[in-house]
């Protein structure tokens, strides 16, 4: 699911940057700032998550070292850890914001290309 979402993010980025998208600033700034919102918030859950790899004094056996571990690397590292995650979303925000942005830039040099043979003209 979430590479799904990260290729669908990179894709509208790269189909930005290709001009094939422009999107109207004055309606996209409303979802600029949600994604930059969504964006702040994912990168201080990532700051964060750096508490959770902190190993839980579960006790002094070998599984509870195990299961310590175990949670520890979960939290903290790995491909399947909750701090990954966090990554792989913030990534989104993040390719998503750019992919706005350019299209932003794009639809106003668009609109400034059509404008180009009526300004100074009366």
């Amino acid at each position: 699911m979430g590479n799904s979402s990260h290729a669908d993010a990179a894709a509208f980025r790269q189909a930005a940057v290709n001009g094939q998208v422009g999107i109207d600033p004055d309606h996209a700034e409303t979802v600029l700032n949600k994604l930059r919102t969504g964006k702040d918030a994912v990168e201080a859950l990532i700051q964060k998550s750096e508490e959770l790899a902190t190993p839980p004094q579960i006790g002094a056996n070998p599984v509870g070292n195990a299961m310590a571990t175990k949670f520890s690397q979960r939290a903290g590292g790995g491909g399947e850890s909750y701090t990954d995650a966090l990554r792989n979303l913030y990534n989104q925000y993040d390719e998503a914001e750019q992919a706005i942005t350019t299209a932003m830039r794009r639809y106003r040099d668009i609109d400034a290309d059509n404008a180009q043979p009526f300004t100074g003209q009366l």
